[in-house]
């Protein structure tokens, strides 16, 4: 796919890894649409700065705990401001430390609300915006999706959920919509901490002995965009975590 001039949503565009794929998009002119949920200051500044760099860019708040309202939304907004789309990243997530003997129904709403349910109702409003035009969805997901580790496990369940939906989106969104996954291991520290010092054995866990970079996972994302032949396929972004089972 030729990015010049295409039109990506990034969903939770506003912060962490949404934010560095939103920035990469638009370095390579991508006109983009920064989906937020309660990070507006962020967005905000985020579009402005895209903006102020040449790019074209704009913000929309949706709850992704209500998906296909909010789907409609963020979709409704993307057509009405650019006048097209042409590529979904479903980057938002929540990402919450969970066990069989603590996990809570209000934990299993909130997890597949905004981790699976919302990528697909996104990715559902999105095939029949694009039509039969060529479109292009890479979907967010973590390398427990594919080795269980314990600790997160409706996380994990919802990213193994968003696996499986990736590989059916592929078959059923052929052949004008390419449908791709990305596994991600350590790349921002958990929320509420500031460094991976505090979780301290994690290189020990990665075969390259280093963490990755945001940057990393937005290089990812522009080239499965520029594959023309890749679809239903998880690339790994993790300095071989997978590998160890760490």
């Amino acid at each position: 796919m030729d990015l010049t001039g295409k039109v990506a949503i990034v969903t939770g565009g506003a912060v962490r890894i949404g934010r560095a794929i939103a920035q990469g998009l638009a370095q390579h002119g991508v006109r983009v649409c920064v989906h937020f949920g309660r990070s507006r200051e962020q967005a905000e500044q985020l579009t402005r700065s895209l903006r102020k760099a040449g790019a074209q860019a704009a913000c929309v708040s949706a709850d992704l705990r209500e998906p296909v309202r909010a789907a409609e939304t963020v979709l409704q907004f993307a057509n009405e401001t650019f006048g097209r789309v042409d590529i979904l990243i479903n980057s938002a997530g929540i990402f919450e430390a969970s066990s069989c003997a603590e996990a809570t129904e209000e934990q299993w709403d909130r997890h597949f609300a905004i981790n699976l349910k919302a990528p697909f109702f996104l990715a559902q409003t999105f095939a029949r915006a694009v039509g039969d035009q060529r479109g292009h969805i890479v979907n967010v997901a973590d390398w427990r999706a594919l080795r269980p580790s314990r600790g997160h496990l409706i996380y994990s369940i919802t990213k193994s959920g968003l696996v499986a939906l990736t590989r059916l989106l592929a078959l059923e969104l052929a052949p004008s919509i390419q449908v791709n996954a990305l596994a991600l291991g350590a790349i921002l520290p958990p929320d509420g901490q500031s460094t991976w010092a505090e979780s301290a054995p994690i290189l020990e866990k990665i075969p390259l002995r280093r963490v990755g970079s945001p940057e990393a996972v937005a290089d990812a994302v522009l080239f499965l965009l520029r594959s023309d032949f890749i679809t239903g396929e998880v690339l790994h972004i993790t300095g071989g975590q997978e590998l160890e089972g760490g």
